[in-house]
């Protein structure tokens, strides 16, 4: 990833883990909790692809591993948004912009139902049934709908801020600019499309040459 990217991707995810860790968690709502780091790491998907968004997602994975009050296994939700973030960017169009909302609600959907099932699997994999007593169920409901109703709010925003900050004028400024001086330093240094205009008057001269020679051997003869 880009410098710029990088550095966006990790000022969002933290300040979407402070949020995520100091009021969505605290807000007791029944079920799950809505999932602001999810809603980042898919927001960037969108915009970066899905290379981007596999490490988007396992960097935000790990770092949510590691917040306190974590009580799960290192590395357990990294590898969950590591492979949605992958599969989100997978969803993104080929000029980076989407022309409706119904595209990254469904992915915000499938996302929420396909994290909360990849966790639960994980965990059960590893000997946690916490999810199995809470009622799988339920999670995956209120999960869908606490994210569904957070996204307008959260992935069109971050997405514009994305693009904006990933579409640098004074890069591409700076490009055209060394464009341009490669271009006129090619011509400068004799090659490229200059050697075509070297060799045609280095032809012509050579025509010149011939005829006034063949012009004076002319003359001799005459006299």
């Amino acid at each position: 990833m880009r410098l710029n990217r990088t550095l966006l991707s990790v000022a969002l995810v933290v300040v979407a883990l402070v949020i995520q860790v100091s009021v969505l968690a605290r807000l007791h709502l029944p079920g799950a909790v809505p999932d602001l780091v999810l809603l980042t790491v898919l927001a960037l998907a969108l915009v970066y692809g899905h290379v981007g968004g596999a490490l988007v997602g396992f960097g935000a994975g790990l770092l949510s591993d590691l917040a306190p009050p974590a009580d799960h296994a290192a590395g357990r939700y990294a590898l969950v948004l590591c492979v949605v973030g992958y599969l989100a960017g997978l969803a993104r169009p080929e000029n980076g912009r989407l022309k409706s909302a119904t595209g990254p609600m469904a992915v915000v959907a499938v996302a929420a139902i396909g994290s909360t099932l990849l966790y639960a699997g994980v965990g059960a994999l590893v000997g946690d049934t916490a999810a199995r007593h809470v009622g799988l169920t339920g999670l995956l409901v209120s999960a869908t709908v606490y994210d569904l109703l957070l996204a307008p709010f959260v992935v069109p925003g971050l997405m514009a801020l994305a693009r904006r900050a990933d579409n640098d004028p004074l890069a591409e400024t700076g490009s055209g600019v060394k464009a341009a001086d490669v271009s006129a330093g090619w011509l400068s240094s004799g090659t490229g499309l200059r050697i075509g205009g070297q060799r045609g008057g280095l032809k012509a001269r050579a025509a010149k040459a011939r005829v006034a020679r063949a012009g004076r051997i002319k003359g001799v003869k005459r006299l």
